[in-house]
């Protein structure tokens, strides 16, 4: 089964403002961008994915994603992140209509590809599951199956939120790299510790982060 990931990114100015203890506003959008770029590249080099749809409307990262393959899909109906996931879910079956489907975070820097194959083939048992993060709270990949509805329910509390709406909790060992998002100069530490990818590791050379 091959699947196809659909990744929201809000616009670069926007993003990752609880950062703002590591990087200075001007860093801040690059790091997003990296972290996108890196989490792309990853998924479009795991052998279990056919093509990766990035949800955005930014006019720096959606040239720049899809020069890497991506395919940009417009954030409508501007109704905020799970509707723009329902609504690339739909593009995406509407040339695909037996397609498994994944929601993946887009702030996923050490992404390594074997991994997210792990994920995708246990996510595969089920109508709908999903992958809590690493703090145990939010969720970084929402998949559902061939003539499933995708049904995401990020933000906040989404791990009881996607459990509550009857989609599995996937409970895998060493797969780190898939539930590390960044969201905290903590988070950004356990990424650098796992091992980020070329894009994020360029940008966070030009911070001074203790412990590193």
């Amino acid at each position: 089964m091959q699947w196809t990931l659909v990744i929201p990114l809000k616009p670069l100015a926007l993003a990752k403002s609880r950062l703002s203890d590591t990087a200075a506003d001007g860093l801040r959008p690059g790091l997003a961008l990296a972290f996108a770029q890196d989490t792309v590249a990853a998924a479009l080099a795991c052998a279990a994915v056919r093509d990766v749809a990035v949800v955005t409307d930014d006019a720096l990262a959606g040239p720049e994603l899809a020069a890497l393959g991506a395919r940009i899909v417009p954030d409508e109906p501007g109704d905020g992140l799970n509707a723009a996931l329902a609504h690339a879910a739909g593009v995406v079956r509407s040339a695909r209509p037996k397609a498994p489907v994944a929601a993946l975070n887009a702030d996923l820097p050490a992404l390594r590809p074997p991994e997210l194959a792990r994920v995708l083939a246990a996510a595969a048992e089920f109508p709908r599951a999903f992958l809590p993060d690493a703090a145990g709270i939010g969720t970084t990949l929402l998949a559902a199956a061939p003539g499933r509805e995708l049904r995401p329910a990020f933000g906040g509390d989404s791990r009881a939120r996607h459990g509550a709406s009857g989609a599995v909790e996937l409970r895998l060992d060493a797969v780190d790299s898939v539930r590390q998002d960044v969201d905290t100069g903590d988070d950004l530490r356990a990424a650098l510790a796992l091992g980020v990818g070329p894009r994020t590791a360029a940008a966070t050379a030009r911070l001074l982060i203790p412990g590193q």
